[in-house]
């Protein structure tokens, strides 16, 4: 952990994006907590007004100014948060165990079993991702858990594909070898020794998948197909206020900027970690 934490600290880039992404998580988690005015109620008085930074701890302060209806922006961001980074979060984890766990079966066995995976792998990249996902969110319905499962499968793909190249070279080792002949089963070799082996880049491929997820939900709430109204959305935000832009430019900008720093943070954070894990981009900086 030490040599980790150290690593981080050196790089300025990294450090960046691990802080944003600490206070976005931070945020998202204690939006509740803050005193922050309700981020669904409507205030046709304070329809919008501008951000001030006056008496900012008062109870009817708005920094970040209101919107079309006189909901607070400020607090229809942090909340909009907990809603994006855990669509994002669930889609990660569910495409990353499916994908991790289908590419360590297609390079272990390789034969007709990763032919047909690969295949319909290709297949699925061919098509166009966005498309893909509007097609079953109109489908299914609009809601979080169809958000997290159709998010899920336009990523699992790539952990497939990284994973099985891992495991091809993985399973001629000598450890895979000696497993082999004390008589191990197969499943214990694929849980036991190969998926510890191939965590390092599931962990690189989550933290960039994880920004695009982030773009994906945003562009399916900006459509309406993401979480729906009253539940803010940075998506939604946008759409919402983009008929606004020449008089109340905040009602677009801070949600644009919200969604803009997050996937900035988390593609820094990855491209990091994806130095760091590789001795070979490690030795070269």
């Amino acid at each position: 952990m030490k040599p980790f934490l150290s690593a981080l600290l050196r790089s300025r880039a990294g450090l960046f994006g691990f802080v944003l992404v600490m206070l976005f998580v931070a945020g998202a988690i204690l939006a509740p907590y803050l005193g922050l005015a309700s981020p669904i109620r409507s205030s046709l008085t304070s329809r919008m007004v501008a951000p001030t930074w006056t008496g900012l701890f008062s109870p009817g302060a708005h920094p970040l100014g209101t919107d079309e209806l006189g909901r607070d922006i400020l607090s229809r961001i942090l909340y909009g948060s907990r809603t994006t980074l855990l669509i994002a979060a669930g889609a990660v984890i569910l495409g990353g165990a499916v994908g991790t766990l289908l590419g360590i079966v297609a390079g272990y066995y390789r034969g007709i079993v990763d032919r047909i995976l690969m295949r319909v792998v290709d297949i699925q990249l061919a098509l166009p991702l966005m498309l893909l996902a509007l097609l079953v969110v109109a489908a299914v319905g609009a809601s979080t858990q169809n958000l997290v499962i159709v998010l899920a499968l336009t990523s699992w793909l790539r952990y497939a594909r990284i994973i099985r190249g891992q495991v091809l070279a993985l399973r001629e080792r000598e450890f895979i070898l000696s497993a082999h002949a004390i008589g191990a089963g197969t499943w214990r070799i694929m849980i036991k020794h190969l998926l510890p082996n191939v965590m390092t880049p599931v962990l690189v491929i989550a933290t960039l998948e994880l920004a695009r997820i982030i773009i994906m939900d945003a562009a399916l709430s900006f459509l309406g197909l993401g979480v729906q109204p009253p539940s803010p959305s940075w998506g939604r935000m946008l759409a919402d206020g983009r008929v606004y832009i020449t008089t109340a430019w905040w009602i677009v900008t801070f949600p644009g900027l919200a969604i803009l720093l997050t996937v900035l943070s988390v593609n820094l954070l990855g491209d990091w970690l994806r130095d760091y894990f590789d001795p070979k981009l490690r030795t070269a900086r």
